[in-house]
C-alpha cells in the first residue's frame, strides 16, 4: 500500500483491489480503494483475471504472537472484571447519549492531543470544530501541525461518533470497529497529507517498519506480525461478552501491537470508548494531568504482564464519568 501511495499508482491499485475482491478478500480491496481516495487519487477497480480463470488464495501460517495474545487475554480478563462497575446497558435514549458524546468533544480533544505532546488550547479546539480554521486562506493554519492535528482529531471524532450511534443501536461493536478503525486513522492524518506536511504513504495503514517508544520500556512486535496480531485482537473482542473487558484489553492491546507509525494512543482511546458504549458506559476522557500514571499503568501491562493498574485506572475514570453525567442529568429540566 505504501508503494502505491508513494508513486500514485492508481491503475495498479485498481487491479490489486479487483484481484483481492476476486479471491474473496473484500476488506483488503476496500482498504486499497479507501486509502487511495483519502490521498486524493481516483481509482477504477478492475479484475485482472479472466472470468473463467480458477484462483486459489494462499494462506500463511499464523504468527507466534497470535497464541500469546490469546493467552494474555484469558489471563487478564478476570482482573478487569474485578475492578469495573457493572455496565449500565445500552441507553434507551439514544439522542441523549449522543448529545453527551458531542458535549464531551472539546474536553476529549484537548486532553487526548495534549497527552500526545501537541500544544492545543480550548480556543484552537473550538476554532477547528466551528469551521473557522482555514488552511487554504491562512498560512499560519496551513503550517501549524498542532492545528492540523486538531482538525484531524475533529474529523476522526465525527467518524467514531457515527460508529457509536450504530453500536448503541445494536451493531456488533468489534465487527464495526474492525471495519472502520483504519478510517479513524486516515481521518486523523488526512489534513497533514492534504497540505503536504507529511507524505501520502502515511495513510497506507499498518506500519511496515520497526517502532520504538520514547515513553516506555516496552518494544512492540516486529512489523511482520502486525497484521496477524490485529486480526487476533478483533477476534478476541468479537468473542468477549463483557464491555469492560473489551474496553480495557482492547485499548491496551492496540498499544501493545502498536500497528500504526503514529496515532496509536488516539486510536486506542477511540476504541476504548466505542467498546464502553457497547455496555452503555459514558464516553470517558483520559486527562493530561493523569498522563504519567496512565502511561505507567500501560507499561506495567505490556512489560510486567500486570493489567491490574491499568484496569483500576480506567475503572476509576469511568466511575468519575458516570458520576459526572448523573450530576448533569439531575440538573437538566
Amino acid at each position: 500500500m505504501r508503494g502505491l501511495l508513494l508513486g500514485g499508482h492508481s491503475v495498479v491499485a485498481g487491479r490489486l483491489a479487483g484481484a483481492f475482491r476476486r479471491i474473496g478478500r473484500e476488506k483488503d480491496a476496500d482498504e486499497i480503494l479507501n486509502a487511495m481516495k483519502a490521498a486524493g487519487y481516483e481509482v477504477r477497480e478492475e479484475d485482472p483475471f479472466r472470468p473463467d480463470q480458477p484462483i486459489t488464495a494462499l494462506t500463511a501460517s499464523p504468527q507466534p504472537i497470535v497464541g500469546r495474545l490469546q493467552a494474555m487475554w484469558d489471563a487478564m480478563r478476570g482482573h478487569v472484571l474485578e475492578s469495573f462497575p457493572d455496565p449500565p446497558g445500552l441507553p434507551a435514549d439514544h439522542e441523549s447519549y449522543l448529545r453527551a458524546v458531542n458535549d464531551i468533544y472539546q474536553s476529549d480533544a484537548y486532553h487526548s492531543l495534549s497527552i500526545e505532546g501537541y500544544r492545543v488550547s480550548p480556543d484552537l479546539i473550538e476554532c477547528v470544530a466551528s469551521g473557522n480554521w482555514n488552511p487554504e486562506g491562512s498560512a499560519a493554519d496551513r503550517a501549524s501541525r498542532d492545528a492540523l492535528s486538531a482538525h484531524g482529531y475533529w474529523q476522526a471524532f465525527q467518524r467514531v461518533r457515527r460508529d457509536i450511534a450504530q453500536i448503541i443501536d445494536g451493531a456488533e461493536p468489534a465487527d464495526l470497529v474492525r471495519g472502520s478503525h483504519r478510517e479513524w486513522y486516515r481521518e486523523l492524518f488526512e489534513p497533514c497529507v492534504a497540505v503536504g506536511l507529511i507524505g501520502a504513504p502515511a495513510l497506507s495503514g499498518y506500519r511496515n517498519d520497526a517502532v520504538y517508544l520514547r515513553t516506555s520500556r516496552y518494544v512492540p512486535p516486529r512489523w511482520e506480525a502486525v497484521s496477524d496480531a490485529m486480526a487476533t485482537v478483533f477476534e478476541l473482542l468479537r468473542g468477549e461478552p463483557e464491555p469492560s473487558v473489551k474496553a480495557v484489553l482492547g485499548h491496551w492491546l492496540l498499544g501493545y501491537v502498536h500497528p500504526y507509525p503514529d496515532g496509536n494512543g488516539r486510536i486506542a482511546r477511540f476504541l476504548m470508548n466505542a467498546m464502553l458504549a457497547s455496555g452503555g458506559y459514558p464516553w470517558t476522557v483520559i486527562r493530561i494531568e493523569d498522563r504519567e500514571p496512565y502511561l505507567t499503568a500501560l507499561d506495567s501491562a505490556s512489560v510486567d504482564q500486570d493489567i491490574g493498574p491499568f484496569a483500576r485506572f480506567v475503572a476509576e475514570r469511568v466511575r468519575w464519568s458516570i458520576s459526572a453525567q448523573s450530576g448533569v442529568n439531575r440538573h437538566r429540566p
